[in-house]
């Protein structure tokens, strides 16, 4: 079995790559429709075997740990290119599959009358690709080779609208702000290699016991010393916090806005920002023997959980309050992995997945049929006109709220019971934060479902004469994603966080004892419409229902109130908008302050020193020394023989003495 799930995982792999390479090197000739078979056609193949090898590794036990090929060797090291085929990685590849080739196909209609559809179809599946070759890699190597590979595809992919200047300041910024945490990620690689001398996972995380028992230290400032797997630990979480946009690092993840909707869902849904999720459960080993580690975990986590949902109550634009509601849910995702909940993190990434992905393309199927107007206050009562569209997005709604019984509630209420569980330091504040972020989530979510589907109707009288239901090929993949975002928390819940004697986790993540929060958490789990039934006794349903009520009096019945409330706390107003001023401290700070760092090095270092000093300079002496040398060449015989005595007295002498 194993060999089967080794080949077969390498036609998962590679077969979007084809569908990349096919459509990106014929993009210009290749016929449109063409280019939608190929891609659809090898995604679809990728999915299905993806599904066959989920059901040879949950449900019969198989699993595979083997390389393809030795990519280099230097010295003692050997680097290769290999498949780890566990629980994990099969939960992976089935969700990143499913999203991707849902997203292809509702691109047939979103990108119908874009002239670079084909090289679009290349980039999905190439960005496709890159995250399969992340979730599969046996190694370090090969993960850092998809890491930066979505982060690659992604500058291409926001960016995609090159001619939009905005389009391309996001790409850039995006690109930029992740190299920030690739820094991080490089040196915690480099760190592992040094200490355990191979990047395979199997081997690293086979020592982790015998190491972090010995506790050995390093010296990163002079005079202190540190724990070796805090540093790897925490070098981790920067690269993690880079790619799943986590503050300080998250101020790219609303700028992906500015690349087509599908992609938008992709990169939001299954993609580039779970990265850092995943890489985190993966590395569970290690970070389970640093305490310092998973506290600011959770901390960051809680903190972006609550912070950024905050910002998407003032958003206009419909896709950045789906944007800003990603990076909260990301929050929820990170605070249970510092709680060391790695299960509920994980179930939340795959129900998150499947609803969030409804929520950017049913914001895509508003924003085709409004001729692409994004403002919501460009809307309202567009419940009439699109009927499939309204009912779609009030499931995801339903279900990024948390309410019973649709998949959010599971997965986020396991996420806020075992951060409650938790006893690490921070777990209060955590608890806290994500408790309130209950009420924000609702509020956030129903405001946008309540300024776009229902009220009057803010619509220019040319739009609102062609308003209609979008094509099938858009609501199709609507309809398709409903499903799971509905079904799948009450169907996965027992298996993925209160096994008994089925876990669809198995030993792929590790869990010591003392941070076990979610054997806890089992004692009160009694089955599926139980916990459905004592939902209405916890405090996490009740914050979800008052944020409902809230939007429903501010932008359902008392329209005015928010606005007399932005004039009232119009401080609080400032600061959402403003984002905090990140965005405002970044401009000023690193890229205002870069230009000018970058002037004073072209005007003193290269101008004045290099140019002036050491190349017209070294000239300048030459001439001088020239000049000088040339009054000795006069051209009288008896100056030479004058100079001649000379230095035969000079030498005469320096032997004598």
């Amino acid at each position: 079995m194993t060999d089967v799930i080794h080949n077969l995982t390498i036609a998962i792999v590679f077969a979007p790559l084809l569908g990349c390479l096919l459509t990106g090197l014929w993009c210009r000739i290749m016929p449109t429709r063409m280019a939608h078979a190929i891609t659809i056609g090898l995604m679809s193949l990728s999915f299905l075997l993806s599904v066959y090898v989920a059901k040879l590794v949950l449900f019969d036990g198989g699993a595979s740990n083997s390389n393809l090929y030795t990519w280099l060797i230097s010295g003692s090291f050997q680097f290769h290119v290999g498949f780890l085929v566990d629980q994990l990685t099969a939960l992976m590849m089935v969700t990143v599959n499913f999203v991707s080739l849902a997203v292809h196909i509702y691109s047939v209609g979103y990108m119908e009358e874009d002239k670079g559809q084909v090289r679009f179809f290349s980039y999905i599946s190439g960005f496709t690709f890159a995250m399969l070759m992340l979730v599969t890699a046996n190694n370090f190597f090969q993960l850092f080779f998809g890491w930066e590979g979505v982060g690659l595809v992604s500058y291409l992919l926001i960016g995609f609208w090159f001619n939009r200047p905005a389009a391309n300041f996001g790409g850039l910024k995006a690109f930029l702000v992740n190299r920030v945490g690739d820094f991080g990620f490089i040196l915690a690689i480099a760190a592992v290699l040094n200490y355990f001398g191979t990047l395979d996972y199997v081997p690293v995380f086979s020592q982790m016991p015998q190491f972090a028992a010995s506790n050995p230290t390093m010296s990163i400032v002079s005079g202190t010393s540190s724990s070796v797997v805090s540093v790897i630990s925490i070098l981790l979480l920067i690269g993690a916090m880079g790619k799943s946009a986590q503050v300080p690092l998250h101020v790219w993840l609303p700028e992906s806005m500015e690349g087509p909707t599908p992609i938008s869902a992709l990169i939001h849904a299954a993609t580039m920002v779970t990265a850092g999720i995943f890489m985190i459960c993966r590395m569970s080993p290690i970070f389970e023997y640093s305490a310092t580690a998973l506290s600011l975990v959770l901390v960051i986590g809680a903190t972006g959980a609550l912070f950024t949902g905050f910002l998407a109550v003032v958003q206009h634009d419909i896709k950045r309050v789906v944007a800003y509601s990603t990076l909260s849910q990301l929050g929820y995702m990170m605070a249970a992995l510092g709680a060391s909940a790695y299960a509920a993190g994980m179930f939340h990434l795959i129900t998150h997945a499947a609803f969030k992905a409804l929520l950017f393309l049913a914001a895509g199927s508003v924003i085709v049929a409004m001729h692409h107007e994004q403002d919501m206050r460009q809307m309202g009562g567009l419940r009439k006109y699109m009927p499939i569209t309204y009912l779609t997005f009030f499931i995801g709604a339903l279900s990024l709220a948390a309410i019973p019984p649709f998949s959010g509630f599971f997965s986020k209420d396991g996420i806020i019971e075992a951060i409650h569980a938790a006893t690490i330091p921070g777990a209060g504040y955590a608890y806290i934060c994500v408790l309130i972020g209950s009420f924000v989530t609702a509020l956030y979510i129903f405001r946008a479902l309540f300024l776009t589907f229902h009220g009057e109707e803010r619509m220019d009288q040319h739009v609102r004469e062609h308003l209609h239901e979008t094509k099938a090929v858009i609501t199709g993949p609507l309809l398709a994603l409903a499903v799971p975002s509905i079904i799948l928390g009450g169907l996965m819940i027992r298996a993925m966080l209160y096994p008994t004697d089925f876990s669809l986790l198995g030993h792929s993540i590790t869990v010591l004892p003392q941070h076990d929060v979610l054997r806890i958490t089992a004692e009160e789990f009694h089955g599926v419409w139980q916990m459905v039934l004592h939902s209405v006794t916890t405090l996490p349903f009740w914050f979800a229902l008052s944020g409902i009520a809230v939007a429903w009096i501010c932008y359902g019945r008392f329209t005015t109130l928010p606005v007399w409330m932005a004039r009232r706390f119009s401080w609080i107003y400032r600061v959402l908008v403003m984002k905090y001023g990140f965005d405002d401290f970044n401009q000023l700070v690193f890229v205002r302050g870069g230009r000018r760092l970058a002037r004073w090095m072209y005007e003193v270092t290269d101008r004045e020193l290099i140019d002036d000093t050491l190349v017209n300079g070294s000239g300048r002496a030459i001439e001088w020394l020239s000049l000088t040398l040339r009054r000795l060449q006069t051209g009288y015989l008896y100056h030479y023989a004058f100079a001649m005595i000379l230095g035969l007295v000079v030498f005469l002498i320096w032997v004598i003495f």
